[in-house]
């Protein structure tokens, strides 16, 4: 396959994980298919074969016949002219949160924790720019005297499993990024600024890349991070890594809640405190 002729997609679809791979195995038409089944997300949920060509970096012909042959298989529907993802895409993330042992290990945790404090806990896993959550607590239940439980408002909203949030302006993409080597780190954060920042989300939004370098590092000495409103408006998160029995960052745990409980004091009484219990305990598992 010709470099130049390989968008990010396409190159992120031929090479998953670390795997290394020989030209020859590559199968170029499988990850050309992804590419373009990648292309749809939230900014883009509809797509011809115009659109679905740019986002992917192939041809307008052959995104077509990707397009025609995946509505075909059912991971597509279309109106004739535009195409949108199917219920049946579903199908990879349902097999992968009942098998893969990861979310499996957390879960008990995560509902535990929720139980014990009424918030809202996760974790999520690194995919490029972004963070995916592959785990998170049920609703929150509150008693309020005499009244029966009742469900607990979520804080934050679109928090839910598969959920795909921007790294740089969240507490689990920061501390993700904080278990990589200060190189890494560097190439990541050019990787994804535009006209000299990165992307903002809110007011709050960190974008200039030098501060936000020196916000990975402070989690990365910290071994944790805390990140308030920079996603969404009146969301605050705190974030710690969740580490294998050999050390390795596989994942982050965070915990979403209210400005009142992250201050200073609270928050090394209650929250970081049960988090880092709860990775340790973790760290057993993973």
């Amino acid at each position: 396959m010709s470099q130049h002729l390989v968008s990010p997609r396409v190159a992120r679809a031929a090479s998953p994980g670390v795997l290394p791979l020989a030209k020859a195995d590559l199968i170029e038409g499988m990850a050309k298919g992804m590419a373009v089944l990648e292309s749809f997300d939230t900014q883009r949920q509809r797509l011809n074969a115009t659109l679905a060509a740019e986002r992917a970096g192939i041809s307008r012909a052959a995104a077509r016949r990707h397009l025609l042959t995946l509505a075909h298989l059912g991971y597509l529907d279309t109106d004739g002219s535009y195409f949108w993802l199917a219920a049946k895409v579903l199908r990879f993330s349902g097999s992968y949160l009942a098998t893969a042992r990861l979310p499996r290990a957390v879960q008990p945790t995560l509902n535990r924790l929720a139980a014990q404090t009424q918030a809202s806990f996760s974790v999520a896993v690194l995919d490029a720019d972004e963070v995916v959550i592959i785990g998170r607590s049920g609703l929150e239940w509150r008693a309020a005297g005499d009244e029966p439980a009742r469900p607990a408002r979520l804080l934050a909203y679109g928090l839910h499993l598969g959920a795909r949030l921007p790294a740089h302006a969240t507490s689990t993409g920061r501390v993700l990024l904080a278990s990589q080597t200060p190189a890494a780190v560097a190439a990541w954060i050019r990787a994804r600024t535009v006209a000299g920042s990165l992307p903002r989300l809110t007011l709050h939004t960190t974008t200039d890349p030098r501060k936000f370098k020196a916000l990975v590092e402070q989690a990365r000495r910290d071994d944790f991070c805390l990140a308030s409103q920079e996603h969404e408006l009146g969301v605050h998160a705190l974030a710690v890594p969740l580490r294998d029995m050999r050390g390795r960052t596989v994942a982050a745990l965070n915990v979403v809640t209210s400005a009142e409980r992250l201050l200073p004091d609270a928050l090394q009484r209650d929250l970081l405190a049960l988090l880092l219990d709860a990775a340790r305990e973790l760290r057993q598992v993973l």
